[in-house]
């Protein structure tokens, strides 16, 4: 039996937490290393992953340059079998499909979560974001519930691990990836520390760090080009490179199949 395509979902049903910016860069990413990534955009009002492709195509013609770049689809009112049938058909020989779910409720988002070989789950270093998969106590701060989202990837990777031989897929690795840590005071910042990592006992997530630089990803938008198109990008500021260290950091942690990316291999030599 031929090994599908490890399919990576960026999901949070809260927005404004870097999802569509860290999806863009790992699907980059995984150009760069020569993968066949296909992505599936969700969120058809704003379609911002697609919309950051169709600008990195545009670029490419414009100044006639040849970069590593992700084959990108908008999905549009249907349900969870002519999802299927439509990734099935688009993505066929793919090394990796990529699906970038909208910030908000959705029961295609919720399906698409379910089905992830990787879940990527940003969130902004705050208990707002905090409260996606779980509620604290007010005083002590300490984890009282799970929400309903943890519930639902929970049980998804119960059901998972019972028919995962005859679907030929792994378990399901959850990465709750923690964005803007930066922005975040050091006493809160211990407090979802800890709140994470008792969560993530519970139900069974790594933690990972993410991108606490935002600007220059809003700035790269309009052109679609991103941290990894080096020579293209002009001169980039420290502030810029640390950004940069931290993307190749995130795709280290996420522990993708295919070994570690071209290039973050050259750190050294810039």
């Amino acid at each position: 039996m031929a090994t599908p395509a490890h399919r990576i979902v960026f999901a949070n049903e809260k927005g404004g937490t870097g999802k569509s910016t860290t999806a863009v860069h790992v699907a980059a990413a995984l150009a760069f290393r020569g993968a066949r990534v296909v992505a599936f955009d969700l969120d058809h009002r704003q379609r911002t992953m697609c919309r950051y492709f169709e600008n990195r195509a545009e670029t490419m013609q414009r100044r006639g340059i040849d970069l590593p770049t992700v084959e990108c689809h908008v999905a549009e009112d249907m349900d969870e079998a002519a999802f299927e049938d439509f990734v099935a058909e688009r993505a066929d020989g793919a090394d990796f499909v990529l699906i970038d779910t909208p910030g908000r409720d959705d029961p295609l988002a919720r399906h698409a979560a379910t089905t992830a070989d990787t879940l990527v789950t940003p969130m902004n270093d705050s208990f707002v974001d905090f409260d996606l998969i779980g509620q604290v106590e007010g005083e002590s701060f300490k984890v009282k519930k799970l929400s309903f989202y943890a519930e639902l990837i929970w049980e998804a990777r119960i059901k998972r691990g019972r028919s995962q031989i005859e679907q030929n897929r792994t378990q399901m690795d959850w990465v709750v990836v923690r964005n803007r840590t930066g922005h975040t005071e050091a006493r809160n910042m211990a407090r979802i520390e800890q709140a994470l990592a008792e969560m993530s006992k519970r139900v069974g997530f790594r933690v990972a760090k993410g991108l606490s630089e935002r600007v220059i990803y809003r700035e790269l938008f309009p052109s679609g080009l991103t941290l990894l198109d080096k020579g293209h990008l002009g001169d980039l500021g420290t502030s810029h490179l640390v950004a940069r260290q931290e993307l190749r950091g995130l795709i280290a942690s996420l522990r993708l199949p295919g070994g570690p990316a071209a290039p973050f291999e050259v750190e050294a030599a810039e």
